[in-house]
């Protein structure tokens, strides 16, 4: 897999996380922050989650910005309460 540098920063990023999938048009990570959202939600009782929490699901899994998080939470259409 071809790996490029991040702008700012030196973590190498997987371009392969951020190509959508033909099938429904999400990309590997934000399929992850979905799932973990998923997770969450269960644990917490099907209360809301904080957005620090889910950052720090996803980046057990995935490199990723807080910025970056909440780009792909605007994507995904989430609303802030």
């Amino acid at each position: 897999m071809r790996r490029r540098r991040a702008q700012n920063d030196n973590r190498p990023v997987d371009i392969a996380d951020r190509i959508p999938d033909v099938r429904d048009g999400l990309t590997r990570v934000e399929r992850i922050v979905i799932w973990q959202l998923h997770v969450l939600e269960k644990e917490r009782g099907g209360r809301m989650v904080p957005t620090a929490q889910l950052y720090g699901r996803v980046v057990e899994y995935v490199d990723l910005t807080p910025e970056e998080l909440s780009r792909i939470l605007a994507r995904l259409g989430a609303q802030k309460n």
